[in-house]
């Protein structure tokens, strides 16, 4: 006889799946990836390739041969984990840094705790931080954007936020940098320089609005993400606007996009409540804009979301969603 696992009533039926759930997020980021791949070229498509069958490989194969449970693997989970990973990651990537990445994603970050839904920490933003900190030269070799798209302008060997970081420690004030390198509201369109996730904010803004519609995310790990740095970098721009950038170039600029949209919403390291949700993300703002205006880092988003997810179990104790059947 067949034993079944009875859980207590209500139960709720939900057409939902974690493998539509993942299959909506790759079609999410499919703008951001065709923009990618259109201005950085076959460069681009090696990290995209590579980044994403190695995750998925590399789950499969922990998955039935070590852990000797095979219904561990979650195809389309790995294919996230391994494209997010790849539009954190230079188009000069070399291929076996890709790789590494790939092991600590999902050999380290992930499957080591148990698989999908155990681990702590988000896999993708795990192996960034490690290949950054590991190969910081590969991973900071910011190449012109030259792919299909011919006749682009573009910084090379910075991002915008680096730009600016060496600017000041140069002595020179925001407006002077801004100028001298180009650096305007074109970064609605598409960024200079940085990944393939950094280069337009419309394909990943179009991208959101799709998971949104789909009700794969809720918005208020975003906005709070995005509102604090908004009113952070507006007050401290406002006081001396020569030495801190402001709302819109915080915004635009950097990994901000790409990680308050489809990294800081991972379901598995976010907070459950929605007001945990807004102090996640108001963690996340706050730690960001204090890396970049004070860190030695240009950047912050990954190492923010990283500290934010230590957070989460006790954010989860403090903050419920209400109880089934409760006013």
């Amino acid at each position: 006889m067949d034993k079944l696992t009875v859980s207590p009533s209500p139960h709720l039926h939900s057409k939902a799946s974690t493998t539509s759930i993942m299959r909506d997020v790759v079609i999410a980021l499919s703008p951001t990836i065709l923009v990618s791949i259109l201005f950085y070229g076959w460069s681009e498509i090696l990290v995209l390739a590579v980044s994403s069958v190695s995750c998925v490989l590399l789950e499969w194969l922990i998955a039935k041969y070590l852990m000797k449970r095979p219904e561990l693997f979650s195809g389309w989970s790995a294919l996230v984990t391994g494209l997010l990973l790849a539009m954190n990651l230079p188009s000069s990537t070399p291929w076996w840094i890709v790789v590494v990445g790939a092991i600590v994603a999902i050999g380290i970050a992930k499957m080591s705790f148990g698989g999908l839904g155990q681990n702590i920490f988000n896999p993708a933003i795990t192996a960034r931080v490690f290949l950054l900190i590991s190969f910081p030269v590969q991973m900071t070799n910011w190449s012109v954007p030259d792919g299909f798209i011919g006749g682009v302008d573009a910084v090379s060997g910075a991002t915008p936020l680096g730009i600016i970081k060496e600017g000041l420690k140069a002595g020179q004030s925001i407006s002077e940098v801004l100028s001298a390198n180009g650096m305007d509201a074109r970064m609605l369109l598409r960024d200079i320089g940085g990944s393939g996730g950094e280069i337009s904010a419309l394909a990943l803004v179009a991208g959101f609005i799709y998971l949104l519609v789909r009700k794969v995310v809720k918005p208020w790990i975003p906005i709070s993400i995005i509102a604090t740095i908004a009113v952070i970098s507006a007050i401290f721009s406002g006081i001396d606007p020569e030495h801190f950038t402001g709302p819109n170039f915080n915004i635009m600029t950097g990994g901000v996009l790409l990680g308050a949209l489809f990294m800081a919403t991972d379901y598995v390291t976010s907070p459950m409540s929605n007001w945990g949700g807004v102090i996640f993300g108001v963690g996340i703002g706050l730690i960001v804009m204090m890396i970049r205006y004070f860190g030695s880092y240009p950047e912050g988003m990954s190492f923010a979301i990283l500290i934010m997810n230590c957070f989460v179990p006790l954010i989860n104790r403090a903050f419920h969603q209400k109880k089934y059947g409760r006013a």
